[in-house]
């Protein structure tokens, strides 16, 4: 079995998601107080707190990546599935994971890269964007897709209405990835 370790930040949902469909997950880092904590005791599966000591200039990005590569090494993660974290993280923990870091986005890439897809999709007037599963690069959101999903947009969509019909796809299209990943990995 491939060791997973989930990187989180906010509510969980999409750990939700990837535990409802089986998935067993080692440990969930996360870089500040949040819900997918609760999500992951309530499940049984061991949490970890690196926390981000700074939102600011003075942000310590390489130092921070290797506290959260040595968190995952701690568990033996030997995949990193991230959902919804919150930093971006810098070379080391590519060295550390090759290939093996997952991520998921709320856009069609490579249409709406970045931590504003939703409203910039919507400021675009597309007619269509989606979800993407791809493997995490250095470069931000621009890593090889491993799977996508449109969702239509709607006349009356806000971002709010938008994001959660794709937040809907993303939570059955991400599990789904996550394992056909897993099984190619190991070779089944």
């Amino acid at each position: 079995m491939v060791r997973i370790g989930v990187l989180a930040s906010g509510s969980g949902t999409i750990l939700e998601a990837i535990l409802a469909h089986g998935i067993v997950v080692a440990v969930v880092v996360v870089d500040r107080p949040c819900r997918a904590t609760e999500v992951a005791e309530r499940s049984g599966v061991a949490t970890s707190a690196v926390l981000r000591p700074s939102f600011g200039p003075d942000f310590d990005r390489l130092g921070f990546t290797h506290r959260i590569v040595d968190a995952l090494e701690a568990h033996g993660v030997e995949l990193v599935v991230m959902a919804g974290f919150g930093t971006v993280l810098d070379k080391p923990v590519h060295d550390a994971f090759p290939g093996r870091i997952l991520n998921t986005h709320p856009a069609l890439l490579p249409a709406f890269p970045g931590w504003h897809a939703v409203d910039q999709a919507l400021a675009a007037g597309v007619e269509v964007t989606g979800c993407t599963v791809h493997l995490a690069t250095l470069e931000v959101d621009a890593g090889p897709v491993l799977a996508q999903e449109a969702v239509p947009v709607l006349p009356d969509d806000t971002v709010a209405t938008l994001h959660e019909r794709i937040k809907t796809v993303e939570r059955e299209l991400y599990p789904r990835t996550i394992r056909a990943f897993v099984d190619q990995v190991a070779g089944r």
